[in-house]
């Protein structure tokens, strides 16, 4: 990008042809035995009460979520952005996107999974409002060493509602 210039990530439903540029966001993302597989992305997209959401920059997919409802709760499954575009407000524009999605079909609550060694996930996640609603042990294989601890964290709309808007 030119100095000078700015854009800001375009967000946009995703769906079944988007299943093939999630699996590669995905396995980009993530350790090759984490990343989740296009058959498995689209059994999701394609499941009821599941959403998908795609980042654009100048139409080059550059991340997704994939979040599930159920009564007043949303669930993020998954969040990817491309190595290529991270630190550039793709996450930040997709949670925003996805909590916004989960309040128009009257959720009131998002819950996701971090690593409680992913720092950048966690500052972003606390910065929009997210708070920890509990642990899970060794939730995370690595490569190599230990598994890594899951923080499951909360947003809640009454809560949140100033913290989200940023």
């Amino acid at each position: 990008m030119p100095d000078g210039a700015s854009w800001s990530p375009q967000v946009r439903p995703g769906d079944a042809q988007d299943v093939a540029a999630m699996a590669h966001i995905h396995a980009s993302a993530f350790d090759e035995k984490a990343a989740w597989s296009a058959p498995s992305l689209l059994h999701l997209v394609e499941t009821p009460n599941v959403f998908a959401l795609m980042a654009e920059c100048d139409r080059t997919p550059a991340g997704f979520v994939l979040m599930r409802v159920a009564a007043n709760e949303a669930e993020v499954l998954t969040i990817a952005v491309d190595p290529a575009f991270h630190r550039q407000g793709m996450a930040r524009a997709l949670v925003m996107a996805g909590l916004t999605a989960a309040l128009a079909v009257e959720c009131d609550t998002v819950f996701l999974e971090v690593a409680t060694d992913n720092e950048p996930a966690k500052a972003l996640y606390q910065s929009m409002g997210f708070d920890i609603a509990g642990e899970r042990k060794a939730y995370y294989a690595r490569p190599s060493g230990p598994a890594v601890d899951a923080l499951i964290l909360r947003w809640t709309a009454q809560e949140s509602d100033a913290s989200a808007k940023g």
